[in-house]
């Protein structure tokens, strides 16, 4: 089973910006998607959740054999995607264990009552080193830049997913806030071994600890080259400026 892109073209405020991407993702692998600044990796990841502020022209979307180029973002959510924010907005007056329990509860309708999500939250902020005290506090208010990451993986390994796209999460984060935030995404492909993983990220550093599966590269909005972990490892040496 898989996540297939085929020949997608997405259209922002009525200009294209993704031109012709066809890529498939896997269940069970890492795959990191990389280029420079405005290549188009975050819109790819945006119109892949529906959002609505990426127009969707031309291609299809096909989620382990069912067509969802035009679903809505809550049934693609259900479906197993999930995407980690680069810049996580603030929501005061939410606390980080409601959100969280109404999230796991409404996308698994499971049902857990406020004693068994302390529970399973608790053993979540202990694997990512998370304050056990920052449940109490307002959605990423105040947080800062590595807090609000390690709470997007923490989000990531509740609500286990069949495929979640990671928008620039080591963006921000010193050597060992990024360690910590890796150690969280091999934590939750231990604990769902099907688990598909796109890293968006410019930088090799991030993919050092987690030894991706296929890299592919994009700019201008086109998959410009692809291969293994050995693809990231040149670019750390040459930049991208060789596919330019």
């Amino acid at each position: 089973m898989a996540l297939e892109i085929i020949d997608l073209h997405v259209a922002v405020q009525g200009k294209e910006v993704i031109k012709g991407v066809s890529l498939q993702f896997e269940q069970g692998k890492v795959h990191a998607l990389m280029g420079p600044n405005g290549s188009g990796k975050s819109t790819l990841a945006h119109a892949l959740m529906g959002d609505p502020r990426y127009t969707i022209t031309s291609g299809k979307i096909i989620l382990d054999g069912k067509d969802i180029t035009f679903a809505k973002p809550e049934e693609r959510a259900k479906a197993g995607l999930f995407l980690s924010f680069q810049y996580p907005s603030e929501i005061p007056g939410v606390a980080i264990s409601s959100f969280l329990r109404l999230a796991v509860n409404n996308l698994h309708q499971k049902g857990l009552s406020v004693i068994e999500f302390h529970k399973l939250l608790k053993e979540k902020m202990a694997q990512l080193q998370v304050d056990p005290s920052f449940s109490r506090r307002s959605l990423n208010e105040g947080f800062s830049g590595g807090e609000k990451k390690r709470v997007e993986i923490l989000q990531m390994l509740l609500l286990e997913p069949a495929y979640a796209f990671l928008d620039e999460t080591d963006s921000g984060l010193d050597v060992d806030a990024i360690k910590i935030v890796a150690e969280g995404i091999q934590q939750a492909r231990k604990n769902k071994s099907s688990m598909g993983v796109v890293v968006i990220t410019h930088y090799h550093k991030f993919l050092q600890f987690l030894h991706p599966d296929k890299v592919t590269v994009l700019m201008s909005g086109k998959v410009i080259a692809s291969g293994g972990y050995e693809l990231a490892q040149k670019i750390e040496q040459e930049g991208f400026e060789v596919y330019s």
